[in-house]
Parts: structure tokens; C-alpha cells; sequence
């Protein structure tokens, strides 16, 4: 009898990157405060909510980052970075244009939210809330 084998496959199966260490943060915090700051453009998010957003980020260092990208950013705000640009894209996906970047703003009767609008959400719940929606809307993707 021959041994079952998985097939071969053409894609490699890459690490994520450390986080804890200062070259990779280095690597992907201009990129990552980039898109961060694109996205709040796409989603009409007013200053205030996406310092929220970004961890409770003080005014001062807030517009340094939106000024000159090019600093590193801590773990933590690279991961909600991270889950934020993973629900811009499902949306994408998911939805129209216009709905894609009108969804955080409207109010939603899934229970993750209890009728307000995922942005609320994703403010008030900081980084697990995060996760959720982004958890939410990969499950959606995959259908």
C-alpha cells in the first residue's frame, strides 16, 4: 500500500514577522502609518476617533505621525494597524465602493455590535475589539 502524501504546493509557508524586534518594526511602520492615515481618508474618520483608534494617541505625537510617517511604531500599534488594514480589504471584497467605506459608520444589528456602527465598536473595545471585526469579515470572505 503506498503512504498518502499531502500535494506539493507552491507556496511557501512564511513566518510572521517578530514584532518585538526593533528592524522589523523599523521595516513596516512608515508603510503601515501610511495606509493607516489613507484608510481614515477612504472612511471619513475625524482625527480624534482615529488617535482612538490608534491606541489613545496624544495630539502632539498624533499629527508628528501624520506629518512624517517615517518613526517606528510599538507592536501594539502596528497589530491594530495591521487588523485595520485587514478590514479595509475585506470590505473591499465584501462590499461596493461606496458601502465598503460607508460600512464602519452604519449602524449594524449583528449582535458583535447591538446596533451601533462598527467604528463605535472598534473604539470603545480597543484591540480585541479589533480582532472581532476583522475575525467578522474574514469568516463573511470566506462565506
Amino acid at each position: 500500500m503506498k503512504a498518502l502524501r499531502y500535494p506539493a504546493t507552491r507556496y511557501r509557508a512564511e513566518a510572521p514577522p517578530d514584532l518585538g524586534a526593533r528592524t522589523a518594526r523599523e521595516r513596516l511602520s512608515e508603510p503601515a502609518l501610511k495606509a493607516f492615515f489613507n484608510i481614515m481618508v477612504k472612511w471619513k474618520v475625524r482625527d480624534e476617533d482615529a488617535r482612538v483608534l490608534l491606541g489613545d494617541v496624544s495630539n502632539g505625537p498624533f499629527y508628528e505621525m501624520k506629518r512624517n510617517p517615517d518613526r517606528v511604531l510599538e507592536r501594539d500599534r502596528l497589530t491594530r494597524v495591521s487588523y485595520l488594514i485587514g478590514i479595509f480589504k475585506a470590505l473591499r471584497i465584501l462590499h461596493s465602493e461606496p458601502l465598503a467605506s460607508e460600512w464602519v459608520h452604519l449602524p449594524n444589528n449583528n449582535p458583535i455590535f447591538g446596533g451601533q456602527a462598527p467604528l463605535a465598536h472598534m473604539m470603545r473595545g480597543g484591540l480585541p475589539a479589533l480582532q472581532t471585526v476583522r475575525r467578522l469579515l474574514d469568516a463573511r470572505r470566506a462565506g
